[in-house]
């Protein structure tokens, strides 16, 4: 295969999605060849333990305003959708009270056995086969070199949208970026940046010259992986569901604070619940049941980032029903 046909091709990878040409196996195969993965279009899911379903469920449907979907399968549990594409799951802990409330982070992909195939290409160790769901969804599940589950998820059937009222009490419609306990940061380069494509967005640290916070963005969208690095060697339950947390846009944080006031919530006695962070965007943290942390960020920053410039396109309102 000569140099102009492998150009095409990894063009083709990247936007085949778009072209509508996600189901001819000559070019999955030619993705292989090209190697090129098929398009990581942003965050899919996560996936995260509840010890009660029920308070799960009156924090993300009465307080964010998500959209609730029962699952099936061996573990049934609720997803509440932020958008169309985008959402979080809840299961049952294998360990009733564990500290880490993580179980997976999914991304979106336009061709998932075409990935499947390339990160096989790549010694990643995957299944045999794609997984496809009743929707006709198709994903399949790998772990990163920390072992932590990662899954890619070929989007099927769109869900009907929810009611004009339903989608008023919606807080954010687009998860930006989910972050976990990172320890070993050389590695998870490798797989997301060598592997996967992924690349440096912006990184920084709480004092001048640290790095506790790395940002790598998926190639083909917005969103964002957070790698957390400042953890301690056993971290508490708070510590890890403040680290292993995901981040809701919004266009302004202090329409955000008026909206929960308006459903009764107070913020912490003595403290300003809005929060510049050293990456230039103001944020307002809220605390899901069991402890997970719900970073909502402005899309845009309102100062100059610390510490490194930003290298990719800030995300912007998107994602709705």
């Amino acid at each position: 295969m000569n140099f102009v046909m492998v150009s095409g091709i990894t063009r083709m990878c990247r936007w085949r999605g778009i072209l509508g040409l996600a189901g001819f196996g000559f070019l999955s195969l030619g993705c292989a060849l090209a190697q090129q993965p098929p398009a990581i279009t942003g965050l899919s899911h996560v996936t995260l333990y509840a010890d009660d379903i029920a308070k799960s469920r009156q924090f993300y449907v009465e307080t964010l305003g998500w959209y609730p979907v029962p699952t099936t399968g061996t573990q049934p549990g609720l997803r509440f959708y932020a958008n169309h594409a985008q959402y979080v799951e809840f299961l049952p802990p294998p360990v009733p009270g564990q500290a880490h409330r993580l179980d997976l982070v999914g991304f979106a992909t336009v061709d998932a056995d075409g990935l499947r195939r390339y990160l096989a290409s790549k010694g990643v160790s995957v299944p045999a086969s794609v997984t496809v769901e009743k929707d006709g969804s198709r994903s399949f599940l790998v772990h990163d070199p920390e072992g932590n589950p990662v899954e890619f998820t070929q989007q099927g059937r769109r869900l009907p949208s929810p009611s004009t009222t339903e989608l008023a009490r919606s807080l954010s419609t687009h998860i930006m970026h989910a972050g976990y306990e990172v320890h070993n940061r050389a590695l998870l380069d490798h797989f997301y940046k060598d592997v996967l494509g992924f690349h440096l967005y912006w990184q920084g640290g709480a004092k001048q010259g640290d790095i506790d916070w790395v940002m790598m963005q998926v190639p083909d969208g917005t969103d964002w992986i957070e790698y957390m690095l400042y953890l301690p060697s056993n971290p508490s339950r708070a510590q890890l569901g403040s680290a292993d947390h995901i981040a809701p846009g919004v266009v302004s944080v202090a329409d955000l604070q008026r909206r929960l006031e308006q459903q009764g919530w107070t913020a912490p006695s003595g403290q300003n619940p809005q929060v510049l962070g050293v990456d230039g965007k103001l944020q307002l943290d809220l605390t899901d049941p069991d402890g997970t942390r719900i970073e909502f960020m402005e899309f845009k920053p309102v100062k100059t980032a610390c510490c490194s410039p930003y290298t990719g396109k800030q995300p912007t309102p998107s994602g709705a029903w």
